[in-house]
């Protein structure tokens, strides 16, 4: 398994003991004795693989996750601006929610943190940059004369 970070992607080490059995039988849910026996094997084997992802949620440094929650904020912004028509309020939200989170975690997102800050800079240059254009674009277009014709 690996996480995305604004330095690249890293792998996260694996436990010679994870694989896809789990480690100890899985208490079932309320109904999980209805399941068929192929289901609850299905079942145990997704509670494991959740608990495995957890354990490597939990060995992974919190502000590599945080980056990655913000690139995506990022891309989300991005794919707002990029439609056809922008969504200028939609981009908005996302834009103000990665400035807040930069700001309310300044100093304390590591390396990550002047990639963040940078990529910011850049999504709010370029939603400045279509608002205006989509402003010019809901300007009342001045008729034209004509010469009693």
């Amino acid at each position: 398994m690996s996480i995305w970070t604004p330095h690249g992607e890293h792998d996260v080490p694996r436990d010679e003991n994870s694989g896809s059995q789990p480690q100890g039988e899985v208490g079932g849910p309320p109904g999980f004795d209805d399941l068929s026996p192929e289901e609850q094997e299905q079942a145990r084997i997704m509670a494991a693989e959740l608990a495995e992802v957890r354990k490597r949620l939990s060995e992974t440094p919190a502000e590599d996750i945080i980056a990655n929650h913000a690139m995506g904020i990022y891309e989300l912004a991005a794919i707002h601006l990029s439609g056809q028509p922008p969504s200028i309020d939609e981009a908005k939200v996302a834009i103000d929610a990665m400035s807040v989170l930069l700001s309310g975690l300044e100093g304390r997102l590591g390396e990550n943190e002047n990639v963040l800050r940078e990529a910011l800079q850049q999504i709010q240059i370029a939603f400045v940059q279509i608002s205006q254009q989509e402003d010019i674009r809901d300007e009342p277009q001045p008729e034209e004369e004509t010469d009693g014709i």
